[in-house]
C-alpha cells in the first residue's frame, strides 16, 4: 500500500496537535560554553573570586538559555529534512503495515479510529524527538 509522505506527515501531526505535544531541543553545549566564557572573564578580572563568581553567574545564564523552549512538535515535524521524515515513514509504516488499507484516506481513517493505534504511533514519535532530536516532550499547554 503506497502512502504518501506528506499524508503521514499531517496524520502525526494531527496525533501530536490532539494530545498538545511539545518539545524543547535542549542546548546543553551552549549554556556550557557560556558558563565557560563568563567563568573565564570573572577569573581574568577579579582573580579567583571573580572566577567563582563568575562560574556561578554563567551556570545561572547557561540553565537560563538552555531552560523552556517548547515548540509545538506538528511544527517540528513539519521542519524536518526530507531524510528525517523518511525515518519517520520507515518507523510508521512498521507499525500499520498489517493493516488492511488499500490506500492513504482509508489507512488514515483506520488509525483515528483505533485509539491502540494512536498509543503506538504517539510513543514511536516521543522516541524519535527524543532519541534522534534530543529534545524534552510535554504534553498539555
Amino acid at each position: 500500500m503506497p502512502v504518501a509522505m506528506g499524508d503521514v506527515m499531517r496524520l502525526l501531526c494531527s496525533i501530536s496537535e490532539e494530545r498538545k505535544m511539545r518539545a524543547a531541543v535542549r542546548h546543553s553545549g551552549r549554556g556550557a560554553v557560556l558558563t565557560g566564557a563568563v567563568a573565564f572573564v570573572g577569573g581574568l578580572l577579579g582573580g579567583p573570586p571573580g572566577l567563582a563568581v563568575g562560574g556561578a553567574v554563567g551556570g545561572l545564564l547557561g540553565a537560563w538559555m538552555t531552560s523552556g523552549q517548547f515548540q509545538p512538535v506538528p511544527q517540528i515535524l513539519m521542519e524536518l529534512p526530507p531524510s528525517e521524515q523518511q525515518k519517520l515513514l520507515s518507523e510508521f509504516m512498521a507499525i500499520v503495515r498489517d493493516l488492511d488499507g488499500t490506500d492513504a484516506v482509508q489507512l488514515m481513517a483506520l488509525v483515528m479510529g483505533s485509539e491502540a493505534l494512536k498509543e503506538r504511533l504517539l510513543a514511536m514519535l516521543v522516541g524519535y524527538v527524543t532519541k534522534e532530536l534530543g529534545a524534552e516532550v510535554r504534553y498539555g499547554d
